[in-house]
């Protein structure tokens, strides 16, 4: 194992000609209090190229990247762009150099146009011309492939059109460079493909892409150079054509890493929980779900895939109890020695007195997950406080609790008395799996539970929910990667508008398969 470190690291050095660099990060020094995020980091990206940007939870790769982009400023170290030394304190100073970033998380309005939102910061006119900025973006949409109307409304936008949008009002600024992090996340594998094919035009005419992602297959699929950072430190670089997923991961852990999601065959199956016909109306108004009808096993994976905002999150949440169901739903756990309770109408603690065994890893990791403000150990015993006879609580069991989560997850932390709020967002999702696992449930639900995570950790997660498909319970499991949907789970249900488009067997289908379902319902027809 150590042999096969260290010939990694011997192939750290690899030159890729291609002229000059469009951008050098010579010395790039980071650090927040005692944590050093980044130290003594040196990179290049060139001009039409396509880098992406690889490491484990907390290597520091989009501390780097926000260096580049203004929204941080580098403890030492230079940055060169054009071969000249600039100074970035500001997005602004960012977007002056040609440099725009392209965040997980869209900063849109969504009360505004796409050409209302294009022009919001624009400085030097005193009178919006929006019909020059509706000219400006057709242009960029037929140059680089884009399909986006100026004139619709953001809140009327899908995922896809968000992130279209993001990239046009960078584009439109004038960038050269830019930096897309985990452009993919929520996106469909057709319009992963499409995004694919625009990446391609943007490199085609001249323009430097950086992509900070987890996803393997997908850095083999459009990247032409892999860079890799481990602890905060610059490993090296590989041409992707000359490496593979193994060993870019042996290079972002340290050691060798198995990519192989284990997928036993359901054993002694037995129904868990029945949903018949269950409808969700939120505090607006608005259908949520409608009549969605399915079983899920114990000792099997039930996969649940559908484009963000398609009813995942109120799904999981109506099981749990936070969320109310209309009249004639029905949601029926049976547990594991026959005995069957109803859970609509009951709240998260009245599901608890009956003696259900359920685990919910939620989507909102602080909001409805964790509590910021307690500390590892005290957000441990969120789960236990209510049990035993004494009126102290018992402070051993969770403390003995965290520091075991700590270890087998390798929770980067100061202490289990650290608040969760001042950990990574991987960090705090290993926190909550962790506790949630820990309880044993018969029934076993988690909403995204390996987003933000790294290969590693994510590995371990699909380990875990393995364990508890083999002890009997039922799991289901809301995932955005369909690569992993189809290779974790037995059986994979696929949401559409609130609605169930399909329930396909997990080992037949495909992901474009699964895809189509996720964007189109099937029709009445067919549904007779």
């Amino acid at each position: 194992m150590e042999e096969k470190t260290n010939v990694t690291a011997e192939k750290k050095k690899v030159t890729i000609p291609r002229g000059d660099p469009a951008v050098e990060m010579i010395g790039i020094t980071k650090t927040f209090g005692s944590i050093v995020a980044n130290s003594s980091v040196s990179l290049s990206i060139y001009h039409g190229e396509i880098l992406s940007l690889l490491g484990e939870n907390g290597s520091g790769k989009t501390t780097l990247m926000n260096m580049l982009s203004g929204i941080y400023f580098p403890d030492a170290g230079t940055i060169k762009v054009n071969g000249k030394a600039v100074s970035i304190r500001s997005p602004k100073d960012a977007y002056d150099l040609h440099i725009g970033m392209i965040h997980q998380h869209f900063k849109l309005v969504g009360l505004l146009t796409a050409a209302e939102n294009i022009m919001l910061g624009l400085k030097g006119k005193f009178v919006l011309d929006l019909k020059s900025v509706r000219k400006a973006v057709r242009d960029i949409c037929e140059k680089y492939g884009f399909d986006i109307d100026p004139d619709k409304k953001v809140y009327d936008m899908s995922v896809s059109e968000k992130q279209t949008l993001e990239i046009v009002k960078v584009l439109y600024r004038g960038a050269d460079i830019l930096i897309l992090d985990e452009p993919t996340a929520v996106l469909t594998p057709q319009e992963t493909q499409r995004l694919f094919g625009i990446i391609r035009n943007m490199k085609a005419d001249g323009k430097s892409i950086v992509i900070i992602t987890h996803k393997l297959h997908e850095v083999m699929a459009v990247s032409d150079r892999v860079a890799v950072l481990r602890k905060g430190v610059y490993i090296g670089d590989l041409a992707t054509k000359d490496t593979n997923p193994q060993q870019l991961t042996d290079m972002m852990v340290g050691r060798a890493v198995s990519l192989n999601i284990e997928r036993p065959e359901p054993e002694n199956i037995r129904e868990c929980l029945k949903v018949e016909n269950l409808s969700v109306v939120d505090s607006e108004g608005v259908t949520k779900l409608q009549d969605v009808s399915f079983t899920a096993y114990g000792g099997e994976i039930l996969g649940v895939a559908g484009v963000s905002g398609s009813g995942q999150k109120e799904l999981l949440e109506a099981v749990a109890g936070l969320q109310p169901a209309k009249p004639g739903s029905s949601i029926v756990f049976t547990d594991m020695d026959g005995k069957t309770s109803s859970l609509i109408g009951k709240t998260p603690m009245e599901i608890k007195k009956l003696g259900v065994h359920l685990a919910f890893v939620p989507e909102d990791r602080l909001g409805m997950g964790l509590v910021g403000d307690l500390d590892i150990a005290d957000n441990m015993l969120i789960r236990t406080y209510t049990e035993g006879n004494s009126v102290f609580v018992d402070m051993k069991r969770p403390r003995k609790l965290a520091q075991e989560i700590v270890k087998e997850f390798e929770v980067v932390t100061p202490g289990i008395t650290t608040p969760v709020r001042k950990l990574s967002g991987g960090n705090v999702q290993k926190v909550l799996v962790g506790r949630e696992i820990s309880g044993n449930p018969s029934l076993m639900m988690s909403a995204y539970a390996v987003r933000g995570l790294d290969i590693n950790t994510s590995y371990t997660i699909y380990r875990l929910m393995n364990e508890q498909k083999k002890r009997g319970a039922a799991v289901i499991y809301v995932g955005e990667d369909l690569d992993v949907l189809l290779e974790l789970c037995d059986r994979i249900l696929v949401l559409c508008a609130g609605r169930i488009s399909g329930i396909v067997d997990g080992r037949k289908t495909t992901k474009e398969e699964v895809g189509l379902m996720m964007t189109h319902l099937p029709s009445e027809e067919a549904q007779a």
